[in-house]
């Protein structure tokens, strides 16, 4: 299947007032974000990718056409050449289509119509998110309903409490968002050709389009407990880079840690103790 990748927004809770970097761009360890999500799908076999550009396009071409293979694998320097013990990309298709700077979603993938429609489903995603999501069950759940379009649903981040209170001013119950039967969109998305008959220019993709295949009770939704991470603001970047430095990375399933602790617990507290450092 191939993957979209919506990379071109100029993410503005992301920018830190000393660089021009597109949010996909913001390194987690050796790596961009981007690189993590595609390392992700390519763990399943999905190498095909199909990059909507939009801001910051310069930078993300420029470091795949500039692409470092020894910055994430080892190697042997013989008489100065290099010998790679290993490859992320080589086996990767990497197409590059310009979609606009201030297009929404939904346009962005209307622009690359004509790279995806013949296909029988194609995952879609927003290039700032880690999760170690089983994707492999997804598509299968997927490809078992008549959905246009899938989703991936996750318990709501926020931290706060919600409280039920009677008309009197009476408080009967505290709970965690956690708690409650909500989810979020995940960010990781799979659609039908279908989807670009209800592709209108400059639509939103989850408000003008899922939304209404929803209540025609043509989405489908998939729920994911494990590790999920959004990368939207400089603190939650940080809270990946610090689980990553701390050896807790539960999103790159390509990797054998050779630990006994679990990793998502271990990511989590790594997590938290970063956001604590820094409020």
């Amino acid at each position: 299947m191939k993957v979209v990748l919506f990379c071109g927004g100029y993410g503005m809770r992301m920018r830190d007032g000393a660089s021009d970097l597109p949010k996909p761009m913001h390194p987690v360890g050796p790596r961009p974000l981007i690189w993590h999500v595609m390392r992700y799908y390519a763990h399943f076999g999905h190498k095909d990718f199909v990059l909507c550009l939009g801001y910051g396009a310069h930078h993300i071409k420029n470091y795949f056409l500039n692409y470092d293979e020894t910055e994430s694998n080892d190697f042997v320097l013989h008489h100065g050449e290099v010998d790679l013990m290993g490859s992320d990309i080589q086996d990767w298709n990497i197409t590059f289509v310009h979609t606009g700077l201030d297009s929404p979603i939904g346009e962005r993938l209307r622009r690359v119509r004509h790279l995806v429609e013949g296909d029988e489903m194609f995952h879609a995603n927003y290039a700032d998110v880690l999760t170690d999501a089983p994707l492999d069950r997804m598509i299968d759940q997927f490809r078992g309903t008549d959905a246009i379009g899938q989703l991936m649903a996750v318990p709501p981040q926020s931290a706060f409490h919600c409280v039920d209170v009677t008309d009197d001013g009476k408080l009967e119950s505290i709970t965690t968002l956690q708690e409650m039967p909500l989810y979020e969109n995940g960010g990781y998305l799979m659609f039908r050709p279908e989807v670009f008959d209800y592709l209108e220019k400059d639509c939103d993709l989850i408000g003008d389009v899922c939304a209404p295949l929803a209540r025609k009770g043509r989405m489908a939704a998939f729920r994911h407990r494990g590790f999920w991470q959004p990368a939207d603001t400089v603190k939650e970047r940080n809270a990946l880079e610090a689980a990553y430095q701390g050896g807790a990375r539960p999103w790159m399933l390509w990797e054998s840690h050779g630990t006994d602790r679990d990793p998502l617990q271990a990511a989590i507290v790594a997590m938290h103790s970063s956001s604590h450092q820094r409020d």
